[in-house]
């Protein structure tokens, strides 16, 4: 972080302090590119010396997972994106072998690793698998305008209002009703293979029918339809999404006892087919009162993944904004009303520099 720092602060630092390097990233799944993290090592050698100098993460290796090693889903994670990351277990291994490679005699079989590391560097830059045409010249053919809404507010609500006929003050609810332990063990046994897909999307329609019903007899004029289907408001749309790759057993805390399991984003993102739309038009089906389309926003969506390092996250999240979009689109064509996306990320993106907030509110607010 803020390696533009360096030189500066090489140049002032008193001479009896010490410095700690903290080259190997401790906020993402990537592997450390070897090469560039002893050229800034040594750039620090020749000007304070190997006595004051401290090789380490660049903070709390609680935000990543415990060890790759523990990932053995070919078809979640294949073995190519494999070999491009680094957990816990591997960043402490990537510390110190940092600082053996620094050191002035350096094993032959300790080159051989840097070797191996600058190879797969390589082939993780060069690959098909990060890069996606059609994403690349869709995005290359937006304009200014298209972050616009083509008609004001004021002409909307009107045109809203005479399709939805709501009341003044319209009541609904966020969207996601409790799943029960039976709910959720319907997805277990159906990873098991102990439930054919169609008797899984019975159990499902048959508990959104009931939230339906629910909601009619207690009076709400926006209905939902639950969201029995997803294990997780981020983890259901990046499966559907091409770029993106799981973990079984990377766990991360997001707080208290709650853990998380982020999915990766490796590659441009791109939706190969409607995600919400067959739920959101049942559910649709079972009342005349409008039920609302439920996506999580390209900003949440980004945030709360381990996001490619190799281009800007404005762009990756960009590419996420714009699989959102056809979304929408579809929910749209399929007759749905009303449609909620939610982002409630959006706030943890802002940067801690405040020079830096304007600009990240910018595109955050282009992608919204």
């Amino acid at each position: 972080r803020a390696p533009e720092q360096l030189d500066n602060f090489l140049s002032i630092i008193p001479s009896d302090f010490s410095l700690s390097l903290g080259l190997v990233d401790g906020r993402n799944i990537w592997k450390n590119d070897l090469a560039n993290s002893l050229a800034l090592i040594n750039k620090v050698l020749k000007k304070i010396g190997s006595e004051r100098v401290l090789i380490a993460p660049s903070c709390s290796l609680m935000h990543v997972p415990c060890d790759l090693n523990n990932e053995r889903n070919e078809q979640e994670l294949p073995s190519n994106i494999k070999s491009w990351l680094a957990f816990a277990k591997q960043k402490v291994e990537e510390v110190a072998l940092l600082g053996k490679l620094a050191s002035p005699q350096t094993a032959t079989d300790l080159l051989e690793l840097l070797k191996n590391n600058q190879t797969i560097i390589k082939e993780r830059k060069d690959s098909p698998l990060t890069f996606n045409k059609l994403v690349r010249e869709r995005i290359s053919l937006l304009k200014e305008s298209d972050t616009y809404r083509q008609n004001r507010f004021a002409d909307r609500k009107l045109k809203q209002q005479s399709v939805l006929q709501l009341p003044k003050f319209p009541t609904t609810t966020i969207g996601s009703f409790p799943q029960t332990p039976e709910v959720r063990s319907w997805r277990a046994r159906l990873k098991k293979g102990e439930l054919t897909l169609e008797r899984y999307e019975e159990l499902v329609k048959a508990e959104i029918a009931k939230t339906i019903h629910r909601q009619e007899e207690i009076g709400l004029d926006v209905l939902v339809h639950g969201e029995f289907e997803r294990n997780d408001m981020v983890e259901y749309f990046g499966q559907q999404l091409l770029g993106f790759a799981f973990t079984q057993n990377g766990w991360v805390q997001s707080y208290g006892s709650r853990y998380v399991k982020p999915p990766i984003i490796y590659g441009d993102v791109r939706r190969p087919m409607p995600m919400t739309v067959a739920w959101s038009t049942y559910a649709q089906s079972l009342t005349t009162k409008p039920v609302k389309g439920m996506l999580t926003g390209p900003l949440t969506i980004l945030q709360w993944s381990f996001v490619r390092d190799d281009q800007p996250r404005a762009e990756t999240c960009l590419q996420i904004a714009l699989a959102i979009r056809d979304e929408v689109c579809d929910l749209e064509k399929a007759g749905i009303g009303v449609i909620q996306i939610d982002e409630p990320a959006i706030r943890e993106g802002l940067p801690l520099r405040k020079q830096e907030r304007e600009h990240y509110l910018e595109w955050a607010v282009k992608c919204f």
